[in-house]
């Protein structure tokens, strides 16, 4: 019986192209790197002297060498929150809630990870937030860190923070005190103290309005009594002779009928009889 199968042979080399293609897709995944939005990344050279510090690479599609790594990081602002334990400046703790907002250098994002290693925030941040917090907060008494202080605190740490670390390639934005807890009864006669303290300002202010408006009062009738005394005292009885005759011919002028009776009067006043 005829053998009809057909035997399938590969072109000569075509092996060794297969295994070439591989070869060249397994390179070429390995040599390129997508650095994503707010990111920047730096080269690991392995046959080279670890982080190249001359360029800081941006978003975007980028090739390298297959024994090289990119190093990718946020260049964006960040921010950490963290919760101290630290001392008033009359030695009583104190619990400070804050936040810290950030961003590396993105041009010397090289030297940060090569000097400070790729986790520079537990490097840099929390000791310097740590050590601000402590000398900011220990002086000041704990009335003055739950009420009045807290702006000022703020700006004073992170004047601290950016002064430790000055030429660190790390640059600090802000500084946020969310909260400052006391013990309860500190919290408690604070509260008590600021509320009595409001009261006597209300009390104060009711006093001191009460005490205008009776000067206001006091003005107003010495006013009068001095008008009133100047008008007695212009007030002769010619003068109020001729305003009762003024008067009574004005009242003389009216469409009802009366009579007018001339000098019949107190002091020779005229008199007007009316027929109702």
């Amino acid at each position: 019986m005829a053998n009809n199968q057909m035997d399938i042979k590969f072109p000569k080399g075509g092996v060794f192209f297969v295994i070439l293609a591989v070869a060249a897709l397994i390179l070429f995944s390995k040599s390129t790197v997508t650095i994503g939005p707010g990111e920047g990344g730096v080269i690991f050279e392995t046959l080279g002297d670890g982080i190249n510090t001359e360029k800081t690479y941006g978003e975007g599609f980028h090739i390298v060498a297959p024994w090289n790594k990119m190093i990718v990081r946020k260049v964006r602002q960040q921010s950490i929150s963290d919760e101290m334990n630290v001392l008033s400046v009359n030695g009583l703790e104190v619990k400070v809630n804050g936040t810290i907002w950030y961003e590396p250098e993105f041009s010397n994002l090289g030297n940060l990870i090569k000097t400070k290693g790729e986790d520079y925030e537990r490097e840099l941040l929390d000791p310097a937030i740590n050590a601000a917090a402590r000398s900011v907060v220990g002086r000041y008494t704990p009335e003055q860190l739950y009420s009045s202080k807290r702006d000022v605190i703020e700006q004073e740490i992170l004047d601290e923070v950016k002064n430790v670390l000055k030429d660190q390639y790390l640059i600090v934005k802000r500084v946020l005190v969310e909260d400052v807890k006391l013990p309860t009864t500190i919290r408690t006669a604070i509260e008590t103290k600021l509320k009595q303290e409001q009261e006597s300002l209300e009390y104060e202010f009711r006093l001191a309005k009460a005490k205008k408006e009776a000067e206001r009062q006091k003005i107003d009738a010495e006013g009068k009594a001095v008008a009133n005394k100047i008008l007695s005292a212009s007030l002769t009885d010619k003068i109020l002779q001729e305003k009762g005759i003024e008067a009574t011919l004005e009242l003389s002028k009216s469409s009802n009928s009366k009579v007018v009776l001339i000098g019949a009067g107190k002091s020779g006043m005229p008199i007007i009889l009316g027929n109702q």
